[in-house]
């Protein structure tokens, strides 16, 4: 009898399991695959032009701005990504979902670059590529701050990590001003999200000194 009511005592008052956590290892080299990937069909939307000579070459200059911006949109998360993941050496299910959230967002990139060229950088293509840039930097901003849960856990969260994440919502916030601005200047609501895309390039928070590097 004594052991029913022990039984009944941990069902009603469950013990805290400690998580289960997992090795970065595939994490990692699963995402650095996808975004490879990505790379690669953006790629493939350059054609080549009908003009023969340097008319014709000139004549891709808008296409190969917006495939330049695209590319070094999905690289510089690549290399935020693996700074990112560096600082910590396991994670959680909250990790590993919000990361292929950032992914799913990622694949969609090459679709809203293939949009915008299409139709020659209209106010519409610019906005909805500006939306894409919000989806996927959001999607991010949920992985930063799974990993983020998990350094504070270990007492590792830095005044970097925090000066991060303010970035990371500024960026949010300037992408929002760049859909109502490709409206009226698409041209220019693509210059708001090159800006972005440059600040990006040194990441912020320094990893750790970890044998993975």
């Amino acid at each position: 009898m004594t052991l029913f009511y022990a039984a009944a005592d941990v069902l009603r008052y469950p013990r805290p399991m400690s998580e289960k956590m997992f090795s970065t290892t595939r994490l990692e080299a699963f995402s650095d695959g996808v975004l490879a990937v990505i790379i690669t069909i953006m790629v493939l939307e350059l054609k080549i032009p009908h003009e023969d000579g340097l008319a014709g070459l000139l004549s891709l200059a808008p296409i190969l701005f917006v495939y330049l911006l695209s590319f070094s949109f999905v690289a510089i998360y690549w290399v935020n990504h693996h700074h990112l993941v560096n600082r910590i050496e396991e994670c959680d299910h909250r990790v590993l979902y919000a990361n292929l959230g950032f992914l799913f967002a990622a694949s969609l990139l090459p679709f809203f670059t293939s949009y915008v060229i299409e139709k020659h950088s209209d106010s519409f293509s610019v906005a909805t590529y500006a939306a894409s840039m919000i989806f996927t930097g959001f999607m991010f901003f949920l992985l930063r701050l799974s990993v983020g849960r998990l350094l504070k856990k270990n007492e590792e969260l830095s005044s970097d990590d925090v000066a991060t994440q303010r970035k990371h919502i500024a960026s949010l916030a300037i992408y929002m001003a760049a859909i109502p601005l490709a409206h009226f200047h698409p041209y220019v609501a693509l210059g708001a999200i090159t800006l972005v895309t440059v600040i990006w390039i040194i990441p912020t928070a320094r990893p750790s000194c970890d044998p993975k590097t």
